[in-house]
């Protein structure tokens, strides 16, 4: 399918890697002891995306995926955007 014409993905800044980074960090935190393969499966995903989240190498996932992680740990999504959003630059309303 792809982005329509004139429409490209941009790469992603170093703030918003840094970001995943974080959430990945805080996802594998939540998930304590309980194993990466039941947290998948409860959240709906497969256990390799959560890997590649928590180890920062899926920097920005899907939301929906973000969605069912935090029902899946029980954490209220606003946490986890508080995570993302920790230390990135303010922006101004326009």
């Amino acid at each position: 399918m792809g982005y329509p014409a004139g429409m490209v993905r941009q790469p992603l800044t170093a703030e918003q890697i840094a970001a995943g980074q974080r959430l990945g960090a805080a996802l594998r935190a939540a998930r304590a002891g309980r194993s990466l393969v039941e947290v998948a499966l409860a959240a709906g995903i497969s256990p390799e995306t959560l890997r590649k989240i928590e180890a920062g190498r899926l920097p920005a996932p899907a939301f929906g995926t973000v969605v069912c992680l935090s029902q899946a740990f029980d954490v209220p999504l606003s946490e986890l955007a508080d995570v993302w959003l920790a230390d990135m630059p303010v922006r101004q309303a326009s």
